[in-house]
Order: structure tokens, then C-alpha cells, then sequence
């Protein structure tokens, strides 16, 4: 136990400083302040409030099974190469969870129960900060090659962890993109104040050097010049991942959908990141002296509002259709489970308005066929279901409307269907216990398996997919794994 009167001595939460919002505004930077790692300092601080508890329920909220206990206290004692090797042991990418992750672990601290719990998720991306500033985070190259080669098709956050473990037993492996930089939604749906591409290109740095293989721009399935066929796919691999995310937005079908300037939100996010990138767009989608509505309230609205602020936009109203969540948990969100709240995020924190129980009902259009505002009325529950009121009908400005809905179903349809991969109503690919989609040989992973969901559920469905396809390859494993297909966060 690292200090067994730290959550005595220290009872609130501490986290880095933001830098100011006029200052972060005019840059795609990170929002926090560099990360303090000196000695005895916020991060030994906050390390020496865990408990070592005798069942840590944060190792049930993090799906990833990350050994927390253990590598706080290695932090609290300064050891933070030994604490970088506890974190990797059950993270390939903890870089990505520490800045991506809306950290479950934390809903389930046990001192959470009675204080604000331990800010796990910030002590574990100073330790990987750390570990690469020191030099600690190296290629681990496989002790043997076994003459076997896997295709992963996709290179979201499920897609790197299969290729990573698979690569380190020894096979080898193609990661097949369609994109012209690997990375998946890391790339280009995660925005860069929240997300710096240089922690993900030394990532895939690392991987090359450790063997992985990355093919970007290539249509798998397709008929273009760059495509893949489905025949050269099977025959040239003994197996293949799938790990194509959900890549179908959720639609709104109201009145006037069809004007110009409605987009969904991950065609803005990923132009946005291409500009940040330095591609040239030649008709982007600009928010830039435009009244910006976003439908839908979750954290890939939140990362909307914060790209239309840098891009200058005159305002922006992000609506919910459900009611404003508490601040605190109710009896309705006990611990351990992970709770819906009222947050403040760094997006939030730089402007725009909130509004909640405002259901879309249509959209108005001008005489060039653009967007020139959104008709909403308040939401009224009615058996269960969330339905416009009659009679509180308003109009909100708007000539720039961002759909962030989320998504209902797979994505690389097409592939799919010509591998002969079934789907479940949901839209999901079917697999079996060992990750096995109904085409032998073919396993899947991530988003395209269970449905859109959280990073940390990727990263912990790609280490499992790889420790199934390393058995089937060779009979056994000794790939680490911590999820079996279908299980959940715990609810209730």
C-alpha cells in the first residue's frame, strides 16, 4: 500500500492545470499544462490516496484489467520505469486511454464510495509521458518468427492492439487501412487538443519497428485501383482481423435533412484533423462566422463545440434530447457502475450553450437550398419512448448543423459482405466465444463487433482477438487477455 493514511491526509481530487481558454483558442494543442512528475507532487499525491483495497473495483470498471493498485503505489514511491511496465502489461496503448478514455476505473474506486476517487486516469498518462521522455518505451521484437501471417483490416484502437500482440508472438502482420494514414478514428476522429498526433506517431513508430506492417489507402473488397480483392486476402494470409469500427452514423430523418450544410459530426471532425494534418481541403466544412447547432450531447458533440470555437464560429448550441443528468450519483447509478453526469469538459469550459429535452423536428431551408435554422420542441416521455410536445415548437439560428448521434452498425459493409461475414440485427458482425466470425479463418474485434463503445473496450477486444487467432494459428497461446465476446460494464 503506498501510504495508508494518504486518503486520509489528502481527500480531494487534483488534476493539471488547464492553460487559459483565450490561449488554448487560438492553437489545437492539448488543454492541459505539461504534466507535473516531480517529487511528491499532484501525482505522488493523488498515487498515495489509493487504498490497495482487498477487491479493487476499479479492476472491474476498466475492461483492460489494469493492474491499478500496483502501479499507483509504484508511482507513490518514485519507481516510475517499474510503474511503466505494470501500465504496459495490460495496455498497449495507455497513451491513447490516459487522454481518450472517460476512465470507468474511477466510477468504481472503492474510495469513491465516500471521497472523490483517485484520478487513475491522469497518474497513468504521466506514467507513459514519463516512460517515453525517459526513453523506457522500446521495440519489443518477437523471440521467434513463426512463419505465419495475419491481415488486420483497420487501424482504430482494436486493429493496433491485435496487430501489436500479434506481432510480438512472432507472426506476421499487415495492418490494411483505407485511409492514407493509419490510425482510425485516433486520427481523425479524436480531435488535436484532445488528442496530439505525436503521441500516436511514435506509437506506430514502435510497431514498425517491432515488425508491423501498415498498407494505407487500400480498399479491402473494393474494385478500385488500389483495392484488395476479398480471393487475394485468403490467400495470401492464413488469417484475418476484422476491426472496421462502427462506421455508420445515426441519421435524422426530419423535414429539410437534405440541405446544404447538415453534415454528420465525424465527416467535420475528420476534415478538421486532415486541416490540423495539413491537407488541403478543397470545399471543407468550416464553422468559421457560422451559428452552429450540434444534435447530440455526448463526447463526440463536446468535440465539435471545441473544433467550431477554434474555427472562429459566431455561436454555437449543442442540444441534448433527454434531461440535463445529475452532478452526483443517484440511486438509479450505484456504485460500481459507471455513472451518466453533468460534466464540465475542457470544450464545455471554452463556450457555446447547453440545451437539454429539445427534440429536432425539422430543419428550415433558404432560397439556395442551405440550412438557415433547426425547429425544436420540448421532449415528453410517452411509454417509454422520447416524442416532440405539440405546441412548444421554436426556431434556433443555424446555418452550420453537426449530426452527433453516434452510429448503428459496422463499418466496411462491403468487405463483409463479400467475405461472406454474417451480421446481427444491430448491424454488428456475428463471432462466436472465440472471436470467430461465421467464415473460418476470419475473426473480428472492436466497434464492428460489439457496437460503438468505449476505447478501453477496443484496446481490450483487439488483445483478445489476437490470443484467439494466436490459438488458432498454433494451437495454444500465452497472449494475455482480460475479455471474453459479449461481456458488459456492470449495470444495473
Amino acid at each position: 500500500m503506498a501510504d495508508p493514511r494518504g486518503f486520509l491526509r489528502h481527500r480531494d481530487r487534483e488534476l493539471p492545470a488547464r492553460r487559459p481558454v483565450p490561449l488554448r483558442l487560438m492553437d489545437w494543442r492539448e488543454v492541459y499544462e505539461a504534466r507535473e512528475k516531480g517529487e511528491l507532487g499532484v501525482v505522488s499525491r493523488q498515487a498515495g490516496r489509493c487504498m490497495d483495497c482487498g477487491i479493487p473495483f476499479c479492476h472491474q470498471g476498466c475492461p483492460l484489467g489494469n493492474l491499478i493498485p500496483e502501479w499507483n503505489e509504484l508511482v507513490y514511491r518514485e519507481d516510475w520505469r517499474e510503474a511503466s511496465e505494470r501500465l504496459h502489461a495490460t495496455n498497449n496503448f495507455p497513451e491513447f486511454t490516459g487522454r481518450a478514455c472517460p476512465a470507468p476505473c474511477e466510477s468504481s474506486c472503492v474510495l469513491g464510495i465516500n471521497q472523490p476517487p483517485v484520478t487513475i486516469k491522469n497518474i497513468e498518462v504521466s506514467i507513459i509521458d514519463r516512460a517515453y521522455e525517459e526513453g523506457w518505451v522500446r521495440p519489443v521484437e518477437p523471440a521467434r518468427h513463426t512463419g505465419r501471417s495475419v491481415a488486420v483490416v483497420g487501424s482504430g484502437p482494436a486493429g493496433l492492439a491485435a496487430a501489436q500482440q500479434l506481432t510480438r508472438a512472432g507472426h506476421s502482420v499487415v495492418v490494411l487501412e483505407k485511409d492514407d494514414r493509419p490510425g482510425g478514428l485516433l486520427r481523425y476522429g479524436i480531435p488535436e487538443f484532445k488528442l496530439e498526433k505525436r503521441h500516436l506517431e511514435r506509437r506506430l513508430a514502435q510497431m514498425r519497428a517491432e515488425g508491423t506492417r501498415f498498407r494505407t489507402g487500400i480498399e479491402v473488397g473494393g474494385s478500385g485501383p488500389d483495392a484488395l480483392d476479398v480471393e487475394q486476402l485468403r490467400s495470401r494470409f492464413d488469417a484475418v482481423v476484422l476491426a472496421t469500427g462502427a462506421g455508420i452514423p445515426r441519421e435524422l430523418e426530419v423535414p429539410g435533412r437534405e440541405a446544404v450544410g447538415i453534415h454528420p459530426a465525424m465527416d467535420y471532425l475528420t476534415q478538421a484533423n486532415r486541416h490540423v494534418e495539413g491537407d488541403w481541403i478543397s470545399d471543407p466544412i468550416t464553422a468559421e462566422g457560422k451559428d452552429v447547432v450540434i444534435i447530440g450531447g455526448g463526447d463526440t458533440g463536446a468535440d465539435c463545440l471545441g473544433t467550431a470555437l477554434r474555427q472562429g464560429a459566431r455561436s454555437v448550441r449543442t442540444l441534448a434530447i433527454g434531461t440535463r443528468p445529475p452532478e452526483e450519483r443517484d440511486e438509479s447509478q450505484p456504485w460500481p457502475t459507471h455513472p451518466v453526469l453533468f460534466e464540465v469538459s475542457s470544450a464545455h469550459e471554452e463556450g457555446g450553450e447547453r440545451s437539454y429535452l429539445a427534440s429536432t423536428t425539422g430543419f428550415e431551408v433558404d432560397d439556395s437550398g442551405a440550412v438557415s435554422g433547426l425547429r425544436i420542441a420540448r421532449t415528453s416521455y410517452q411509454d417509454g419512448r422520447r416524442i416532440p410536445t405539440p405546441g412548444t415548437e421554436s426556431v434556433l439560428p443555424a446555418t452550420l448543423v453537426l449530426i452527433a448521434m453516434g452510429f448503428v452498425g459496422a463499418g466496411g459493409r462491403a468487405l463483409h459482405e463479400a467475405l461472406g461475414v454474417e451480421h446481427t440485427a444491430r448491424g454488428t458482425v456475428v463471432h462466436d466465444a472465440t472471436w470467430r466470425t461465421s467464415v473460418d479463418g476470419v475473426f473480428t474485434a472492436g466497434d464492428c463487433a460489439r457496437g460503438q463503445s468505449l476505447i478501453v473496450w477496443a484496446i481490450a477486444e483487439g488483445r483478445a482477438c489476437a490470443a484467439a487467432v494466436d490459438e488458432h494459428l498454433m494451437g495454444r497461446t500465452s497472449l494475455p487477455y482480460s475479455v471474453r465476446p459479449g461481456e458488459n460494464p456492470v449495470t444495473v
